[in-house]
């Protein structure tokens, strides 16, 4: 009897993809960040790296929806809207993710905006058909963990990432960061938009 597709590609991963846990370097303890989000009332913790306007972006590694890897470079020489979100079965994430997918349509070519969660993207597919995004990529943390721990975005305890918005020009630098400061918030989309249209302009006049 036929393993199921899940089956096969969680197999797939395991053997391929995963390194040995006995085999795996013990790493050090990520860097944490106790008061720059807030859910509700009380603050979360973000484990990971803070990476700042001016810096240059970390490179990652996330998934497509096959399962296949996507890093930073992939996208190298064009600008790049990053827009993170906690979970895409979320009012809050989906308005936001539907939102970005909506002005890409309007900004023209030779620029990416990609949407990062952690959800498995098994549900990132199955969003992005009943929602007809077609205009961004969305992206899956949900393997590595890599792009949380390098923008200090992942949330202690319970793998999620916080939202945020960050705006990378075409030599690789982060030209625009929102961190926002309350995770059930929207992200400021004009402050974004104006941002992503800035560092296109600067582009195109190279």
């Amino acid at each position: 009897m036929k393993q199921t597709t899940y089956s096969s590609i969680f197999a797939i991963l395991i053997s391929l993809s995963l390194p040995s846990l006995a085999n795996e370097p013990v790493s050090d303890p990520l860097p944490e960040s106790y008061d720059l989000v807030k859910a509700g009332d009380k603050y979360i913790t973000l484990m990971g790296n803070q990476v700042a306007v001016g810096d240059q972006a970390p490179q990652f590694k996330v998934v497509d929806e096959m399962f296949s890897p996507v890093s930073l470079s992939d996208f190298s020489n064009m600008p790049v809207l990053i827009s993170v979100v906690p979970s895409l079965d979320t009012g809050v994430c989906s308005v936001q993710t539907k939102r970005f997918n909506e002005e890409a349509a309007k900004l023209g070519d030779n620029l990416t905006l990609l949407t990062i969660s952690n959800d498995l993207p098994y549900a990132q597919k199955r969003f992005c058909k009943n929602e007809n995004i077609e205009q961004l990529q969305v992206l899956s943390d949900s393997v590595w963990r890599d792009f949380g721990k390098k923008y200090g975005l992942l949330i202690k305890d319970m793998g999620l990432l916080t939202r945020a918005i960050f705006v990378i020009d075409a030599t690789g630098k982060v030209t625009y960061k929102e961190l926002v400061a309350d995770i059930s918030q929207h992200p400021d989309y004009d402050a974004a938009l104006s941002a992503l249209a800035a560092v296109k302009m600067a582009d195109e006049k190279k």
